[in-house]
């Protein structure tokens, strides 16, 4: 694990506190699985994301950053009756 530090305003703060104490989680427990969910989430950012983690080399990663013309593979499936 990485230790991130973060800074919040007051209200989302006491939010944050409060849920944990009702929830019975940790404030990083909650941080930990509310990033989870924002990067498996399906954005044009977040799949460019995990194929620039999943190429091969430098230059297929400066590629994928080039090119703004991305779709999503539902974008793609949609476009093509598939």
């Amino acid at each position: 694990m990485h230790r991130v530090n973060l800074t919040i305003d007051e209200a989302l703060y006491e939010q944050a506190r409060t849920h944990s104490f009702v929830s019975k989680k940790s404030i990083s427990q909650i941080m930990r699985e509310s990033l989870s969910a924002y990067l498996d989430s399906s954005s044009k950012a977040n799949q460019k994301t995990k194929l620039v983690l999943a190429a091969e080399d430098e230059q297929e990663i400066l590629d994928i950053l080039a090119k703004d013309d991305f779709i999503s593979n539902n974008d793609f499936k949609k476009k093509f009756d598939l």
